[in-house]
């Protein structure tokens, strides 16, 4: 039976390792005429089930961005703004740490080209990008776009098929798997739709408890005894039908003057449907919302107040004196205007939040709505159940703490966008130590401040503290010391997202740790290494690698990855970071990593032209992807190969492995064989 198994896996084995040449994403081009002198380069993706690829747009630091190259443009045709694509998909990243865009089942692509020379009969695009399911494809394609002549026209639209592209790598489109993609599309167009959904209901709720938890300020839970009890009045007129109804049209008009506030959003989207990305990538924009955080937080901890001008909130609160619906529409616009030293920083908070997201009008509607509905409800409840008027605390000191309390938070989410203009401008003003000693400096204050060791201007006397106080600073204080370990190179999981990402950081073991305790000198390595993930004695140089391991006699494993591929980074971190992996990698082979992204340039006389795919070959990680291509029939990262000293295969290559025991196996039998 072991023999029979032993067999199977060996076929099964085999069978993979022949459909390593892959080619996920199918590619079909138009060209669109919209004047005599401009038409529009379309590029449509399919993508096969269960990959990826990924938007130009994502973030740095993460997986490789879609590239295009417009070839000899110059005398010949302007490009029109940017190329533009469909909407996109955002994903957390938990191995580079940034959200990344990327998209499913299908995409496409779109650039408006002007053209200037009449006699221009193609148009050539060079497009990189990346390709990932459990494994990861670096592909590069050429379309040429077969211009229409410019004789149609202005309002005039013709619809003219180019040429398919060609690529680097070997297409895999049969007939059978035509319709196993087309279910697998409109099952992932169903999955995206209600991920969506749920992310709207999620900010929706947040927002409501936002606007719930505004209530609780100085300005605004006041203001709830005096509004109910004018209703009440004219309840008790004789009129209570009229009373409630007033009620019920006070809290929708709250609602309805927050949505309103999001409208103008939706007109600048519409005029430029990049707006909302370009905020959130603007690093003066960032810098600009943590300003304005700075400035909220230092309010609500109660350096100044934040008011509207006297002479505008007195006229409104004069024509909230007129009767019917109109009167109550300017009370419920008082109220907004009264309450915005507490409720303007809360409200600055959720603009700035979503429009750092990739949500749009839409998702920013969403959060005004619910922000509207959370500061609203409590108004409409105790006017229409007075009642309940009975259980509301009496006011006090524990309002100015409440505000406090969003004062620390609030200054302590400005620091995120700040973080943001130093990534995207790479300054390394606020690498991840920094960022982590500012968040825990600002909770160990907040935690001082709820146990009474600090004071700000506005508070009362304090006697002694309440048991939620207590238990509030408790938390802030578990969440500091939480946080501590980050500075050693502690994931915190809790807050992934938040902080810069260990790549971005003075040290990536942590503070005071600069190679996490390695024994191994960079002085003693041999020529051309380096030290890799693990401090694992590593070369990125095919050539180097080979000599060293001739010198030492231990057999080879080649390790074609990528800088942004996810899946190789989660084999360096959960399966070579284990003792028995990790001895092996150090002990018993010689490790040479090989970057197929990378953008350096070969030296001239190094450039060639590949057999394989008859393109020229520029730079290092077109050099190894070659190689991979050529030698191995792969273009898949991670791809493992294990060979002697003659550069023969030991064993069959291997992908993506991340159960350990048995990329022990494999790794162990590739050297039993070198040892025979």
């Amino acid at each position: 039976m072991k023999k029979i198994g032993t067999l199977l896996l060996l076929f099964f084995t085999f069978l993979s390792v022949q459909s390593q040449i892959l080619d996920p994403v199918k590619w079909k081009t138009s060209v669109e005429k919209k004047s005599d002198t401009e038409v529009v380069l379309v590029f449509d993706a399919t993508i096969d089930y269960e990959w990826h690829m990924f938007s130009q747009f994502t973030p740095d630091g993460g997986s490789q961005p879609a590239v295009f190259q417009y070839k000899n443009a110059k005398g010949n045709y302007e490009l029109v703004g940017k190329t533009s694509e469909s909407p996109y998909k955002k994903v957390y990243s938990d191995v580079f740490e940034v959200d990344e865009y990327l998209f499913e089942n299908k995409a496409q692509f779109k650039q408006t080209v002007k053209i200037t020379n009449p006699n221009l009969k193609s148009i050539s695009v060079y497009l990189e990008y990346q390709a990932c399911k459990d494994a990861c494809v670096q592909q590069d394609k050429t379309f040429e776009f077969k211009l229409p002549v410019m004789v149609v026209k202005a309002s005039d639209t013709a619809v003219i098929p180019s040429i398919d592209s060609t690529s680097t790598a070997v297409a895999v489109d049969t007939a059978s798997n035509h319709e196993t993609l087309k279910a697998a599309t409109t099952s992932g167009n169903s999955t995206d739709k209600k991920e969506e959904k749920t992310d709207k209901w999620s900010l929706f709720l947040l927002t409501v408890l936002a606007g719930i938890f505004v209530t609780f300020t100085p300005c605004v839970f006041p203001m709830i005894p005096m509004t109910v009890s004018f209703f009440l009045k004219q309840s008790a007129g004789g009129n209570r039908a009229k009373g409630r109804m007033n009620a019920l049209f006070y809290g929708l008009f709250i609602i309805l003057i927050y949505v309103l506030i999001s409208l103008p959003f939706h007109l600048f989207e519409s005029l430029s449907p990049d707006i909302f990305y370009d905020i959130s990538t603007n690093p003066y924009l960032n810098i600009f919302f943590f300003v304005i955080f700075v400035i909220f937080a230092t309010s609500f901890l109660g350096a100044f107040e934040i008011t509207i001008p006297s002479k505008f909130a007195n006229k409104v609160d004069n024509a909230s004196n007129n009767s019917g619906l109109v009167g109550v529409f300017f009370m419920a616009l008082t109220l907004i205007i009264v309450s915005f030293s507490c409720t303007g920083p809360a409200l600055g908070l959720v603009i700035g939040s979503v429009l750092s997201t990739d949500g749009g009008a839409t998702f920013l509607t969403i959060a005004m709505l619910g922000f509207g509905i959370g500061l609203a409800l409590p108004f409409m409840l105790f006017a229409l159940f007075p009642s309940l008027m009975g259980n509301l605390p009496k006011s006090g000191g524990w309002l100015n703490t409440v505000k406090v309390v969003f004062g620390f938070i609030e200054l302590a989410l400005a620091f995120k966008f700040l973080s943001m203009a130093d990534l995207v401008m790479d300054w390394h003003i606020l690498e991840r130590e920094t960022f982590l000693g500012i968040w825990i400096a600002l909770f160990g204050g907040l935690a001082l401040y709820l146990f009474g060791k600090i004071t700000l201007p506005h508070d009362s006397p304090l006697q002694h503290i309440s048991v939620g106080r207590l238990l509030l600073g408790l938390l802030s204080l578990a969440f500091t010391i939480y946080l501590i370990p980050g500075l050693w190179g502690a994931p915190l999981n809790v807050i992934s997202g938040f902080p810069p990402p260990m790549s971005y950081s003075e040290s990536p073991y942590g503070v005071g740790n600069s190679k996490g305790g390695s024994a191994t000198s960079t002085a003693a390595l041999p020529d051309g290494a380096m030290l890799g993930p693990h401090d694992i004695i590593t070369f990125h140089d095919y050539e180097k690698g080979l000599a060293y391991a001739k010198k030492v006699g231990k057999p080879v494993m080649i390790d074609f990855t990528g800088v942004t591929c996810v899946n190789c980074r989660r084999m360096e971190e959960l399966v070579w970071s284990k003792p028995e992996i990790l001895s092996i990698l150090n002990d018993k082979v010689v490790l040479i990593s090989l970057y197929v992204d990378d953008k350096k340039e070969l030296p001239k006389d190094q450039i060639y032209t590949s057999e394989t795919t008859k393109k020229e070959i520029t730079t290092y990680g077109k050099k190894w992807s070659d190689m991979a291509l050529t030698k191995y029939k792969a273009n898949v990262q991670p791809y493992y190969v294990l060979t002697d000293l003659e550069e023969n295969n030991l064993n069959t290559p291997v992908g993506y492995t991340p159960d350990v025991a048995q990329y022990k196996a494999w790794l162990e039998d590739g050297i039993s064989k070198f040892k025979k």
